[in-house]
Protein backbone atom coordinates (compact mmCIF):
# COMPACT_ATOMS: atom_id res chain seq x y z
CA UNK A 1 0.00 0.00 0.00
CA UNK A 2 1.60 3.65 -1.04
CA UNK A 3 1.78 6.42 0.99
CA UNK A 4 0.84 9.66 -0.51
CA UNK A 5 3.29 12.29 -0.88
CA UNK A 6 1.14 14.95 0.24
CA UNK A 7 2.49 16.88 2.58
CA UNK A 8 6.02 15.68 3.00
CA UNK A 9 7.19 18.88 1.65
CA UNK A 10 4.93 21.47 2.84
CA UNK A 11 4.77 24.39 0.42
CA UNK A 12 6.69 23.04 -2.05
CA UNK A 13 8.07 25.09 -4.65
CA UNK A 14 10.12 23.52 -7.79
CA UNK A 15 12.67 25.60 -8.91
CA UNK A 16 13.18 26.10 -12.75
CA UNK A 17 17.01 25.45 -13.71
CA UNK A 18 16.92 25.35 -17.29
CA UNK A 19 18.86 28.31 -17.78
CA UNK A 20 21.09 27.66 -15.05
CA UNK A 21 24.17 27.08 -17.00
CA UNK A 22 26.65 23.79 -17.26
CA UNK A 23 24.92 20.82 -14.89
CA UNK A 24 26.71 20.18 -11.54
CA UNK A 25 27.39 17.11 -9.69
CA UNK A 26 27.02 16.79 -5.86
CA UNK A 27 28.14 12.81 -4.02
CA UNK A 28 26.09 11.84 -1.53
CA UNK A 29 27.33 8.55 0.60
CA UNK A 30 24.43 7.21 3.39
CA UNK A 31 27.18 6.15 5.96
CA UNK A 32 25.90 3.91 7.78
CA UNK A 33 26.49 0.56 10.24
CA UNK A 34 26.84 -2.71 8.13
CA UNK A 35 23.38 -5.00 8.26
CA UNK A 36 21.35 -7.89 6.17
CA UNK A 37 19.34 -6.10 3.83
CA UNK A 38 17.24 -9.20 3.09
CA UNK A 39 16.97 -9.52 7.31
CA UNK A 40 14.63 -7.96 9.56
CA UNK A 41 15.85 -4.76 11.16
CA UNK A 42 17.47 -5.39 14.64
CA UNK A 43 18.96 -2.72 17.01
CA UNK A 44 21.73 -4.91 18.06
CA UNK A 45 23.35 -4.42 13.71
CA UNK A 46 25.16 -1.50 14.52
CA UNK A 47 28.67 -2.86 13.56
CA UNK A 48 30.66 -0.59 11.49
CA UNK A 49 33.78 -2.43 10.57
CA UNK A 50 33.16 -1.24 6.87
CA UNK A 51 34.04 2.34 7.46
CA UNK A 52 38.15 0.82 7.78
CA UNK A 53 37.80 1.26 4.06
CA UNK A 54 35.74 4.03 3.01
CA UNK A 55 39.11 5.47 1.99
CA UNK A 56 39.11 3.90 -0.92
CA UNK A 57 35.62 5.74 -2.32
CA UNK A 58 37.81 8.88 -0.80
CA UNK A 59 40.67 8.20 -2.85
CA UNK A 60 38.76 8.56 -5.85
CA UNK A 61 36.88 11.96 -4.46
CA UNK A 62 40.49 13.30 -4.13
CA UNK A 63 41.13 12.16 -7.59
CA UNK A 64 38.95 15.17 -9.13
CA UNK A 65 39.03 17.45 -5.99
CA UNK A 66 35.49 16.26 -5.26
CA UNK A 67 33.96 16.84 -2.24
CA UNK A 68 31.50 14.30 -1.17
CA UNK A 69 29.16 14.75 1.72
CA UNK A 70 29.01 11.79 4.11
CA UNK A 71 25.45 11.70 5.26
CA UNK A 72 25.98 10.12 9.16
CA UNK A 73 24.02 7.98 10.89
CA UNK A 74 23.83 7.24 15.03
CA UNK A 75 26.37 4.08 14.65
CA UNK A 76 28.74 5.61 12.79
CA UNK A 77 28.38 8.77 14.68
CA UNK A 78 28.62 7.49 18.00
CA UNK A 79 31.72 4.71 17.25
CA UNK A 80 35.28 6.32 17.08
CA UNK A 81 35.77 3.40 14.67
CA UNK A 82 32.89 4.91 12.44
CA UNK A 83 33.60 8.63 12.36
CA UNK A 84 37.59 8.85 12.75
CA UNK A 85 38.42 8.85 9.39
CA UNK A 86 35.37 11.38 8.59
CA UNK A 87 36.46 13.67 10.59
CA UNK A 88 39.97 13.80 9.27
CA UNK A 89 38.33 14.11 5.74
CA UNK A 90 35.85 17.39 6.78
CA UNK A 91 38.85 18.92 9.31
CA UNK A 92 40.90 19.14 5.87
CA UNK A 93 38.13 20.27 4.00
CA UNK A 94 38.19 17.09 1.82
CA UNK A 95 34.49 16.41 2.69
CA UNK A 96 31.39 17.79 4.24
CA UNK A 97 29.13 15.74 6.91
CA UNK A 98 25.11 15.31 7.25
CA UNK A 99 22.75 13.46 9.06
CA UNK A 100 21.37 10.61 8.39
CA UNK A 101 18.63 8.88 11.05
CA UNK A 102 17.93 4.94 11.32
CA UNK A 103 15.67 4.85 13.73
CA UNK A 104 15.90 1.52 14.63
CA UNK A 105 19.91 1.66 16.13
CA UNK A 106 18.53 5.46 16.97
CA UNK A 107 17.80 6.28 20.50
CA UNK A 108 15.82 6.76 22.36
CA UNK A 109 14.29 3.48 21.85
CA UNK A 110 10.80 3.74 22.28
CA UNK A 111 9.04 2.18 19.06
CA UNK A 112 8.22 -1.44 17.67
CA UNK A 113 11.18 -2.43 15.26
CA UNK A 114 9.66 -3.26 11.83
CA UNK A 115 9.40 -1.82 8.79
CA UNK A 116 6.82 0.52 9.00
CA UNK A 117 8.64 2.46 11.88
CA UNK A 118 12.20 1.96 10.02
CA UNK A 119 10.82 5.50 7.58
CA UNK A 120 11.67 7.92 10.41
CA UNK A 121 8.70 10.13 8.90
CA UNK A 122 6.49 7.70 10.30
CA UNK A 123 7.35 7.83 13.55
CA UNK A 124 5.42 10.17 16.55
CA UNK A 125 6.55 13.62 15.96
CA UNK A 126 7.94 13.86 19.35
CA UNK A 127 10.26 10.45 18.67
CA UNK A 128 11.11 11.79 15.16
CA UNK A 129 12.76 14.41 16.71
CA UNK A 130 14.08 13.06 19.58
CA UNK A 131 15.89 10.44 17.48
CA UNK A 132 17.04 13.39 15.21
CA UNK A 133 18.04 15.85 18.16
CA UNK A 134 20.21 12.50 19.62
CA UNK A 135 22.14 12.02 16.48
CA UNK A 136 23.20 15.66 15.65
CA UNK A 137 24.19 16.56 19.40
CA UNK A 138 26.77 13.18 18.87
CA UNK A 139 27.54 14.05 15.60
CA UNK A 140 28.44 17.63 17.12
CA UNK A 141 30.31 16.21 19.94
CA UNK A 142 32.21 13.54 18.17
CA UNK A 143 33.22 15.43 14.78
CA UNK A 144 32.93 18.65 16.46
CA UNK A 145 30.63 20.44 13.48
CA UNK A 146 27.16 20.91 13.46
CA UNK A 147 25.54 19.30 10.27
CA UNK A 148 23.34 21.23 7.58
CA UNK A 149 22.15 18.76 5.67
CA UNK A 150 19.79 15.90 6.09
CA UNK A 151 18.77 12.70 4.86
CA UNK A 152 16.22 10.34 6.01
CA UNK A 153 17.39 6.70 6.32
CA UNK A 154 15.18 4.89 3.88
CA UNK A 155 14.04 8.18 2.30
CA UNK A 156 11.76 8.03 4.58
CA UNK A 157 10.29 11.71 4.81
CA UNK A 158 6.66 12.23 6.88
CA UNK A 159 4.09 14.79 7.37
CA UNK A 160 5.87 16.50 10.35
CA UNK A 161 9.85 16.18 9.21
CA UNK A 162 9.82 19.86 7.63
CA UNK A 163 8.83 21.36 10.85
CA UNK A 164 11.21 19.10 12.74
CA UNK A 165 14.09 20.21 10.16
CA UNK A 166 13.38 23.78 10.91
CA UNK A 167 13.55 24.15 14.44
CA UNK A 168 16.47 21.85 14.55
CA UNK A 169 18.51 24.76 11.89
CA UNK A 170 18.89 21.98 9.38
CA UNK A 171 18.85 23.62 5.98
CA UNK A 172 19.14 21.21 3.02
CA UNK A 173 17.00 17.70 2.92
CA UNK A 174 18.32 14.99 0.86
CA UNK A 175 15.83 12.50 1.29
CA UNK A 176 13.20 12.64 -1.82
CA UNK A 177 14.05 9.53 -4.00
CA UNK A 178 12.51 10.99 -7.53
CA UNK A 179 10.69 8.56 -9.62
CA UNK A 180 10.44 5.75 -6.93
CA UNK A 181 7.49 4.40 -5.43
CA UNK A 182 8.50 2.69 -1.81
CA UNK A 183 4.74 2.49 -0.50
CA UNK A 184 5.06 -1.68 -0.69
CA UNK A 185 6.16 -1.27 3.41
CA UNK A 186 5.21 1.89 4.20
CA UNK A 187 7.42 4.10 2.58
CA UNK A 188 6.55 7.31 0.66
CA UNK A 189 5.80 7.64 -3.01
CA UNK A 190 8.13 9.69 -4.93
CA UNK A 191 7.03 7.97 -8.08
CA UNK A 192 5.48 10.86 -9.08
CA UNK A 193 8.40 13.50 -7.97
CA UNK A 194 11.09 14.74 -10.65
CA UNK A 195 14.52 15.30 -9.74
CA UNK A 196 14.47 19.41 -9.36
CA UNK A 197 15.36 21.06 -6.53
CA UNK A 198 12.86 22.68 -4.46
CA UNK A 199 12.26 25.17 -1.76
CA UNK A 200 9.74 24.12 1.05
CA UNK A 201 8.43 24.00 4.85
CA UNK A 202 8.06 27.54 6.73
CA UNK A 203 8.41 30.36 4.89
CA UNK A 204 10.51 28.05 1.81
CA UNK A 205 13.74 27.67 3.95
CA UNK A 206 14.57 24.33 3.30
CA UNK A 207 16.30 23.61 -0.01
CA UNK A 208 14.99 19.99 -0.99
CA UNK A 209 18.26 18.25 -3.37
CA UNK A 210 16.24 14.84 -4.56
CA UNK A 211 18.27 11.65 -5.40
CA UNK A 212 18.74 12.14 -8.95
CA UNK A 213 16.61 9.20 -10.41
CA UNK A 214 13.72 9.10 -13.05
CA UNK A 215 12.16 7.47 -16.00
CA UNK A 216 13.47 6.78 -19.80
CA UNK A 217 11.28 5.88 -22.33
CA UNK A 218 8.52 6.47 -24.82
CA UNK A 219 5.99 6.39 -22.45
CA UNK A 220 6.71 9.70 -21.22
CA UNK A 221 4.25 11.26 -17.99
CA UNK A 222 2.66 7.67 -18.17
CA UNK A 223 5.70 6.42 -17.00
CA UNK A 224 5.21 6.62 -13.05
CA UNK A 225 1.70 4.47 -13.64
CA UNK A 226 2.95 1.92 -16.47
CA UNK A 227 6.10 1.25 -14.27
CA UNK A 228 3.71 0.81 -10.85
CA UNK A 229 1.50 -1.89 -12.80
CA UNK A 230 4.55 -3.47 -14.54
CA UNK A 231 6.06 -3.96 -10.84
CA UNK A 232 2.27 -5.39 -8.91
CA UNK A 233 2.80 -8.16 -7.32
CA UNK A 234 0.79 -10.87 -9.30
CA UNK A 235 2.81 -9.48 -12.41
CA UNK A 236 6.38 -10.14 -11.39
CA UNK A 237 6.70 -13.61 -12.37
CA UNK A 238 6.21 -11.83 -15.79
CA UNK A 239 9.56 -10.01 -15.64
CA UNK A 240 7.84 -7.01 -17.19
CA UNK A 241 10.27 -3.89 -16.19
CA UNK A 242 13.27 -5.75 -18.43
CA UNK A 243 10.88 -6.60 -21.37
CA UNK A 244 9.57 -2.55 -20.98
CA UNK A 245 13.06 -1.14 -21.04
CA UNK A 246 14.43 -3.26 -23.79
CA UNK A 247 11.21 -2.34 -25.73
CA UNK A 248 12.34 1.55 -24.87
CA UNK A 249 8.95 1.67 -23.47
CA UNK A 250 9.84 2.74 -19.93
CA UNK A 251 12.98 2.34 -17.24
CA UNK A 252 13.43 3.36 -14.01
CA UNK A 253 16.83 4.17 -13.51
CA UNK A 254 19.01 6.00 -10.02
CA UNK A 255 22.22 7.91 -10.20
CA UNK A 256 24.22 5.42 -8.30
CA UNK A 257 26.92 2.66 -9.11
CA UNK A 258 25.32 0.20 -7.35
CA UNK A 259 22.91 -1.90 -9.48
CA UNK A 260 23.30 0.52 -12.31
CA UNK A 261 26.07 0.00 -15.30
CA UNK A 262 28.31 3.36 -16.41
CA UNK A 263 26.19 3.75 -19.47
CA UNK A 264 22.79 3.55 -17.26
CA UNK A 265 24.22 6.52 -15.59
CA UNK A 266 25.25 8.62 -18.62
CA UNK A 267 21.55 7.85 -20.28
CA UNK A 268 19.62 8.61 -17.51
CA UNK A 269 21.98 11.87 -16.84
CA UNK A 270 21.62 13.01 -20.49
CA UNK A 271 18.12 12.26 -20.22
CA UNK A 272 17.18 14.63 -17.23
CA UNK A 273 19.63 16.87 -18.69
CA UNK A 274 17.94 17.29 -22.07
CA UNK A 275 14.64 18.08 -19.54
CA UNK A 276 16.22 20.95 -17.88
CA UNK A 277 18.10 19.32 -15.01
CA UNK A 278 20.88 21.01 -13.73
CA UNK A 279 21.90 19.72 -10.15
CA UNK A 280 22.54 15.76 -10.13
CA UNK A 281 22.96 13.90 -7.11
CA UNK A 282 25.42 11.03 -7.11
CA UNK A 283 25.17 8.23 -4.44
CA UNK A 284 25.92 4.97 -2.92
CA UNK A 285 26.16 3.32 0.42
CA UNK A 286 29.24 3.06 2.94
CA UNK A 287 28.80 -0.82 3.07
CA UNK A 288 29.68 -1.23 -0.38
CA UNK A 289 33.01 -0.28 0.35
CA UNK A 290 33.66 -4.08 1.67
CA UNK A 291 32.61 -7.20 -0.27
CA UNK A 292 30.06 -8.85 1.12
CA UNK A 293 27.83 -5.94 2.86
CA UNK A 294 25.75 -5.13 -0.20
CA UNK A 295 24.31 -7.12 -2.80
CA UNK A 296 26.26 -4.79 -5.33
CA UNK A 297 29.35 -5.51 -4.09
CA UNK A 298 30.07 -9.36 -3.37
CA UNK A 299 33.86 -9.49 -3.76
CA UNK A 300 37.08 -7.86 -4.34
CA UNK A 301 36.51 -7.68 -8.30
CA UNK A 302 33.02 -6.38 -8.10
CA UNK A 303 34.78 -3.29 -5.80
CA UNK A 304 37.26 -2.42 -8.01
CA UNK A 305 34.53 -2.29 -10.96
CA UNK A 306 32.58 -0.58 -8.55
CA UNK A 307 34.93 2.05 -8.51
CA UNK A 308 35.73 2.44 -11.74
CA UNK A 309 32.10 3.14 -13.04
CA UNK A 310 32.45 5.96 -9.97
CA UNK A 311 36.13 6.95 -12.05
CA UNK A 312 34.52 7.03 -14.97
CA UNK A 313 31.48 8.57 -14.26
CA UNK A 314 32.85 11.03 -13.20
CA UNK A 315 34.84 11.94 -16.10
CA UNK A 316 31.76 12.14 -18.22
CA UNK A 317 30.74 14.54 -16.20
CA UNK A 318 33.41 16.98 -16.26
CA UNK A 319 34.55 15.95 -19.48
CA UNK A 320 31.63 15.12 -21.62
CA UNK A 321 29.17 17.44 -20.21
CA UNK A 322 31.52 20.29 -19.40
CA UNK A 323 30.07 20.10 -15.92
CA UNK A 324 31.20 21.31 -12.37
CA UNK A 325 31.28 19.88 -9.03
CA UNK A 326 29.40 21.15 -5.78
CA UNK A 327 28.04 20.17 -2.51
CA UNK A 328 24.70 20.50 -1.33
CA UNK A 329 26.03 24.01 0.84
CA UNK A 330 27.40 25.66 -2.10
CA UNK A 331 24.19 24.79 -4.06
CA UNK A 332 21.84 26.42 -1.37
CA UNK A 333 24.31 29.49 -0.85
CA UNK A 334 24.15 30.33 -5.11
CA UNK A 335 20.24 29.88 -5.52
CA UNK A 336 19.65 32.23 -1.96
CA UNK A 337 22.01 35.05 -4.18
CA UNK A 338 20.06 34.04 -7.73
CA UNK A 339 16.53 32.99 -6.75
CA UNK A 340 13.50 35.15 -7.27
CA UNK A 341 11.66 35.71 -3.48
CA UNK A 342 10.70 31.97 -2.83
CA UNK A 343 7.44 33.62 -1.05
CA UNK A 344 5.68 33.90 -4.68
CA UNK A 345 7.07 30.42 -6.34
CA UNK A 346 4.80 28.56 -7.93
Amino acid sequence: MSRPTVGLTPNAAPIDEATAGPPKLLVVIDTEEEFDWNAPFARENNAVEAMDDIDKAQAVFDEFGLKPTYVIDYPVASQERGYAALREFASSGRAQIGAHLHPWVTPPFDELVNSVNSYPGNLAPELEQAKLRALLETIESNLGLRPTSYKAGRYGLGPNTARILDEEDLEIDLSVCSGFDLGADGGPDYSKRDARPFWFGKDRRLLGLPTTGGFLGAAGRSSPGLYRFATSPSLRPLHLPGILSRLGIVERLLLSPEGHALEDLKRLTRGLLSRGLRTFSFSFHSPSMRPGNTPYVRNERELHEFLDTCRRYFEFFLEDLNGSLSTPDEVLAQLRTSAPDKSSAS
